[in-house]
C-alpha cells in the first residue's frame, strides 16, 4: 500500500461537510433534510450571469490570463471604484478560483514552513486547511459569545506576535459569527501591523450583507496599510453563485501581487466561464444586491428571535453575512449533529447543523456550539427550529441520566 503523507494525515476534516454521509443515509431512509449546515443560498443567481452563460458564442473555450481577463478586471475596477476605492486599478487584481485560492496565494505569498498567522476565532473552518497545506501555524485569539463575537482586546494579539508571524487573518463581516468589526477596531489592527510589519488578510466575501442600517468598512479604507494589505473577495456569496468558483485577490502593494502572480501562473488560469459569468453579474445589480439583503435581513431575525426562544439556547444577532452561532443545551454539539442525522425525525424530517468545534483552534471550546447558515427561506427557518425544539427536549430526555 503506498504511503500517505503527513501533511495529508493531519489535514482537518470539514465540520461543514463531515457529516454529509449521515444526511445522506437519512435522506436514502425517506427521512427529509433542512441543511443550516452551509452556506449555500436558494437565492436566485442574477438573470444577466445566467443569460450571459446561455449566449456564449466561443468557438474556442481558451486559456484565461493567469491574473485573469481584463473585462472581468475592469469590471471589478468599477465596482471597487463605487465603493470610493477610486485608486483601484485592474492591475491592483488577481482572479482566482474561489476566494478559496485567493486565500491560497495570499499564505503561500507570505509565509514559509512554519511561520504563523493570527486569526481571530471562531473563523472559518478551511483557514485551518489552508494553513495545514503549507505547513503555516495558526495562532487563535478567542472572541466570546458574550460580546457577540467581538474583536479580542488588541493587547491580545500583540503578546502573540513573534519573529515568526507574517500576517493577521480576519474575516469581515464573519464566518461563523457575522460579526461586523467596527471602524476603531480595525484601526487597532492596522496600527498593530505596521508596528511589526506584519499584513492583514481581510476576507471581505460577505461585504454586501450586513444590517440594521450597518456598512461593511474595508481594510481598503486605511490607506496607510497600502503595502501591508491583502483583501480577498469572491462572486458565490454576493451573487449567489457559489459553482462559478470565481474570486479575487486584491492589494495595492505591487511586491506582493509580483509575488502572488508566479503562483497565480503555476496554476495556469483562472476558470474562463465563471468570469463571463461574473462580468455579467456585475452589471447594474444594485436592485439585486437590495432585495437579497433585505431578504437576509428578515431571514436573520425570524430565526435568531426563533432561537432565543427555546429554553437555554443562546445567540447573539448577527450584524452581517448569513450564518449565526448558536449556544445549545448540549453536552456535545459533535455528538448531538450526528444524532439529529442517525436516529432522530420529527414528523420524518431533521436538520443538519454544523458543529462550531470545527471552527477553532481547539474544539473544546466550540463544544456547545454550532452553525446555522439562514440560506433556507422564512418557512423552513421556521420550520427547522420547531424540528431543533423537538429534537433538544428528546436528546435531554435520552442522554439525562
Amino acid at each position: 500500500m503506498p504511503n500517505i503523507s503527513n501533511r495529508a494525515q493531519h489535514m482537518p476534516a470539514s465540520p461543514v461537510r463531515k457529516l454529509v454521509p449521515f444526511a445522506l443515509k437519512a435522506k436514502q431512509r425517506g427521512t427529509k433534510v433542512y441543511h443550516l449546515n452551509i452556506g449555500q443560498p436558494d437565492i436566485e443567481t442574477p438573470e444577466t450571469a445566467l443569460t450571459a452563460l446561455k449566449n456564449i458564442d466561443l468557438k474556442v473555450l481558451e486559456y484565461a490570463l493567469s491574473e485573469g481577463n481584463i473585462e472581468y478586471r475592469q469590471a471589478l475596477t468599477d465596482y471597487y471604484h463605487s465603493l470610493d476605492f477610486t485608486d483601484i486599478t485592474p492591475d491592483n487584481f488577481i482572479v482566482t478560483n474561489g476566494g478559496s485560492e485567493a486565500l491560497n496565494f495570499a499564505i503561500s505569498t507570505l509565509c514559509d514552513d512554519g511561520d504563523e498567522v493570527i486569526i481571530p476565532e471562531p473563523y472559518y473552518a478551511n483557514y485551518n486547511g489552508f494553513t495545514n497545506t503549507f505547513n503555516v501555524n495558526v495562532v487563535a485569539i478567542p472572541s466570546t459569545i458574550d460580546t457577540g463575537f467581538a474583536l479580542p482586546p488588541i493587547a491580545d494579539f500583540e503578546k502573540k506576535i513573534t519573529a515568526r508571524t507574517r500576517a493577521i487573518v480576519i474575516c469581515n463581516p464573519g464566518n461563523p459569527t457575522g460579526y461586523l468589526y467596527t471602524r476603531e477596531e480595525l484601526q487597532q489592527l492596522t496600527d498593530l501591523a505596521l508596528k511589526y510589519d506584519i499584513v492583514v488578510i481581510s476576507d471581505e466575501v460577505y461585504r454586501e450583507y450586513v444590517y440594521d442600517g450597518k456598512q461593511q468598512i474595508s481594510m481598503l479604507a486605511f490607506p496607510e496599510l497600502s503595502e501591508n494589505c491583502i483583501i480577498i473577495d469572491s462572486e458565490s456569496k454576493r451573487y449567489s453563485m457559489c459553482g462559478v468558483r470565481i474570486g479575487c485577490l486584491l492589494t495595492r502593494s505591487k511586491k506582493i501581487r509580483d509575488a502572488a502572480m508566479l503562483f497565480a501562473q503555476a496554476r495556469l488560469s483562472p476558470v474562463l466561464l465563471g468570469q463571463i459569468a461574473a462580468t455579467a453579474a456585475h452589471q447594474n445589480d444594485g436592485a439585486y444586491i437590495r432585495s437579497v439583503r433585505e431578504e437576509y435581513t428578515h431571514r436573520r431575525n425570524v430565526l435568531v428571535d426563533l432561537l432565543n426562544e427555546i429554553p437555554g439556547v443562546i445567540c447573539p444577532k448577527p450584524k452581517g453575512a448569513f450564518y449565526c452561532v448558536a449556544e445549545l443545551p448540549v453536552d456535545d454539539t459533535e455528538k448531538f449533529a450526528q444524532w439529529l442525522l442517525e436516529k432522530f425525525t420529527f414528523r420524518n424530517e431533521t436538520i443538519m447543523v454544523a458543529p462550531a468545534g470545527g471552527f477553532y483552534s481547539d474544539p473544546e471550546l466550540g463544544k456547545k456550539q454550532v452553525r446555522i447558515a439562514y440560506v433556507l427561506k422564512e418557512q423552513d427557518l421556521r420550520r427547522s427550529v420547531e424540528i431543533l425544539k423537538a429534537a433538544l427536549s428528546q436528546y435531554k430526555l435520552e442522554f439525562t441520566i
